[in-house]
């Protein structure tokens, strides 16, 4: 069980979940419960969700009971935020049977990619062999407190912050972290250079009918989050078995 964490209002205070930036810039489309691309009644398909704070302490066996298996929750935004819910959510979702992972809201100008990695493994972001343990997730996506979307950091700044970022997180817990964007603000920030895609899944935010193109390199997704209504909504694209090679590493 992991110990209670606390908010620091000192940046971050207003929660920013996965995805919230991207359906602010990129819109929401038709928010489909069940896009085309899913398959209704695919059997080699696994359901999740995404929660932070804004959910609360949630009912995990709603959740379960309504086919979700897996979940991320957030636990940290730049270097100053931690999810007051955090335990809740991580140990509730546990309890019910549902595999879980933490996420980090990634905050590039506010300090260096190494630093927000030791934070989120500090504070809920770590990696256990457990079997119900996924890794952790580095959430990059557009600047929630205005200015420049990118951050201010030119293409090659951005892709040196999320590899020191992904780095740290390996050297640290001996899994890769799995990278939450959007194609648009990825191909954006990173002006399409940098290769991820041998190393980091890709958890894909795109609030449509169907997956669309992937981000620079990546060839295929890992985990699709293709609505916001009535919660975030997830699907990872294979069956049990590879979700569960994923838990593993």
């Amino acid at each position: 069980m992991l110990s209670p964490v606390h908010v620091h209002a000192s940046e971050g205070s207003d929660d920013h979940s996965a995805g919230s930036q991207i359906a602010k810039h990129e819109g929401t489309g038709e928010m489909l419960m069940t896009p085309p691309d899913l398959g209704v009644g695919n059997v080699g398909r696994v359901d999740g969700i995404d929660v932070s704070s804004h959910q609360g302490d949630v009912d995990w066996g709603h959740w379960w009971r309504a086919g979700k298996r897996f979940v991320y929750i957030k636990a940290t935004e730049g270097t100053g935020y931690r999810n007051p819910k955090f335990t809740q959510q991580y140990n509730g979702s546990a309890a019910v049977g549902m595999i879980r992972g933490s996420y980090h809201f990634a905050l590039p100008n506010r300090s260096d990619g190494a630093t927000q990695a030791r934070f989120f493994v500090q504070n809920g972001g770590g990696w256990s062999r457990d079997g119900r343990t996924l890794p952790g997730t580095l959430d990059i996506e557009y600047n929630p407190y205005g200015g420049d979307t990118c951050y201010g950091l030119s293409h090659a700044a951005m892709v040196n912050w999320i590899r020191s970022f992904s780095d740290t997180y390996h050297a640290l817990t001996k899994r890769w972290p799995v990278i939450y964007t959007s194609t648009q603000w990825w191909d954006k920030c990173t002006g399409r250079s940098g290769d991820f895609s041998s190393t980091n899944p890709l958890w894909l935010a795109r609030y449509a009918a169907s997956v669309g193109p992937m981000p620079y390199k990546w060839p295929v997704h890992t985990i699709w989050q293709y609505t916001s209504s009535p919660i975030d909504l997830n699907v990872f694209n294979g069956g049990a078995d590879r979700l569960a090679a994923l838990v593993s590493g």
